[in-house]
């Protein structure tokens, strides 16, 4: 009798300590945050048990969903972040809402986005919560801080030069080339082609991150694209539920999808760096960027490698999904825009037969494109790839004048931010590339107010990459084509981690 009080009362004790820390974190500590932060002038929709304010936007973007725009609307924040529109006109450009119990600061001024991401102290690191996208993104060069990241970027980096930059650019016009040749076949057959070009550009992108980072081809890699994409739809997935650490080691359906997927991408993904590691006694470890991290960690350097064989294979996650994804979505963005704006399509057509002929661009030739670099700025403004970003507090800290808690996440809402008249302007909702005409620091109010790559130490180290990369596939197409929107195209953009038109890009091409 007394051992079975002992047990009952441990269990007692045991559950009454879960129910008062349940009870200082699911209740109190967020109603004190909210009070604290209010007395400060930091306003926000109320903290609602458990759930914080993830039911609100939910039904938000539900409404939001099933909304079509007229072509020549750019203005998709209805369906993509309708709660930062709604409640920015309530509370102004910084203020505080909740992702289940944790704090989330809404960065809107660019003043105080300027403050988080130029800060070179490590005060905001990115924010982990969310384990479906460090599967998805592996803990590579986007996701690490600190020592970890400078690590990191110092193997990653040289892949990334000017030099090593124009000689990827032949290799990218060959891939391109391929992706025409096919078209020009089917025109050559009589009558006009229609092409669901993002789908095809996903192929083509995906064909240019393998050969030029890990020396392979679509083809090769294409099982790593598919599961990354079924990866990428399943994170997204999850990005609106209250994140419970301890559900991650659930076998719940979709984390045993996660897991099986996650293990598919690695297995294939070692495959590729034993099959580079067999040859390189003959021909090295190569001169891409799976080369560059091999040589990093090779053994024979005698002192511990810069990176372990999981970090690689995390880096190679990290570029397999970001060198392809991103550039796929700008080219989907960029060609909808130039068959929406006939007088730019001609225009760019002008520049790059002036620039080029009908040679395929160089990399000194595509450097003269300034029209064609415009135009591309002006599809990021309004359609970039990523539509907001995430850091953390890392401590208790100063954030434009309000101390935010330690662990508060910090969201900057990138597409709301480029349509901000205060910031761009009257026609900030209009399609004007003349506004890069002086460059990316005087295009608007701010100088930093372009965020598609990110900005300050952090910002995207593959920027280059993309825009050498969209500059010669936007200047070969306009060599060969003229681009018509198919009148099946439904105006739906659609966010799924990255920004894509929910019903595809069917084009009509014409021979020129």
């Amino acid at each position: 009798m007394g051992v079975a009080w002992m047990v009952a009362a441990a269990v007692a004790a045991v559950l009454a300590s879960w129910a008062f820390n349940a009870l200082v974190h699911l209740v109190w500590r967020p109603h004190a945050v909210t009070r604290r932060l209010r007395a400060q002038g930091l306003r926000g929709p109320a903290y609602r048990f458990f759930s914080g304010n993830l039911g609100d936007i939910k039904r938000l973007r539900a409404e939001g969903a099933g909304v079509t725009l007229d072509v020549g609307d750019h203005d998709f924040i209805p369906m993509v972040q309708p709660h930062f529109r709604k409640w920015i006109s309530l509370y102004g450009r910084t203020f505080v809402y909740w992702t289940g119990a944790r704090p989330n600061v809404c960065v809107a001024d660019v003043n105080v986005v300027k403050q988080v991401l130029f800060d070179r102290t490590g005060l905001y690191p990115k924010n982990l919560m969310n384990p479906h996208i460090s599967r998805l993104l592996g803990k590579g060069l986007v996701l690490t801080d600190g020592d970890d990241w400078k690590r990191h970027r110092k193997v990653v980096h040289p892949a990334f030069s000017m030099d090593k930059l124009k000689m990827m650019t032949a290799t990218m016009s060959d891939c391109a080339q391929s992706m025409m040749s096919e078209w020009q076949a089917q025109l050559a057959k009589g009558g006009d082609v229609e092409v669901e070009l993002s789908r095809r550009f996903e192929e083509l992108t995906a064909d240019v991150i393998s050969h030029t980072a890990f020396g392979s081809s679509y083809v090769q890699g294409k099982k790593v694209f598919l599961a990354q994409r079924e990866l990428q739809f399943l994170a997204f997935s999850t990005v609106f539920d209250v994140q419970i650490p301890a559900f991650r080691y659930l076998p719940t359906e979709k984390n045993l999808t996660t897991w099986k997927l996650d293990r598919q991408v690695r297995g294939m993904l070692m495959d590729i760096i034993k099959s580079r590691l067999a040859a390189k006694d003959t021909a090295g470890y190569g001169n891409d960027l799976l080369g560059l991290m091999l040589e990093a960690c090779a053994p024979e350097h005698g002192e511990a490698p810069l990176l372990s064989m999981d970090e690689i294979i995390d880096e190679c996650k990290t570029f397999f999904f970001a060198g392809h994804d991103t550039t796929s979505h700008l080219l989907t963005w960029a060609t909808f825009l130039l068959s929406t704006h006939p007088e730019w399509q001609d225009r760019l057509r002008e520049e790059v037969r002036r620039e080029c002929g009908d040679e395929v661009p160089t990399g000194d030739a595509l450097n003269k494109l300034k029209e064609v670099n415009m135009f591309l700025l002006e599809t990021l403004r309004l359609y970039g790839p990523v539509s907001s970003i995430q850091r953390k507090a890392g401590s208790d800290l100063d954030l434009g004048g309000v101390q935010v808690p330690e662990g508060a996440i910090l969201t900057i809402p990138i597409a709301t931010i480029h349509r901000d008249k205060d910031v761009w302007g009257e026609d900030a909702g209009e399609f004007r590339p003349e506004r890069f005409e002086n460059g990316v620091t005087r295009a608007a109010k701010h100088p930093n107010a372009l965020l598609s790559f990110s900005s300050g130490p952090r910002s995207c180290i593959g920027q280059n990459f993309a825009m050498i990369e969209a500059k010669a596939v936007v200047a070969m197409i306009l060599q060969k084509f003229v681009l018509e929107l198919s009148p099946k195209y439904v105006h739906a953009p659609m966010d799924v981690l990255t920004l894509r038109p929910r019903h595809g890009l069917p084009m009509i091409l014409k021979h020129l």
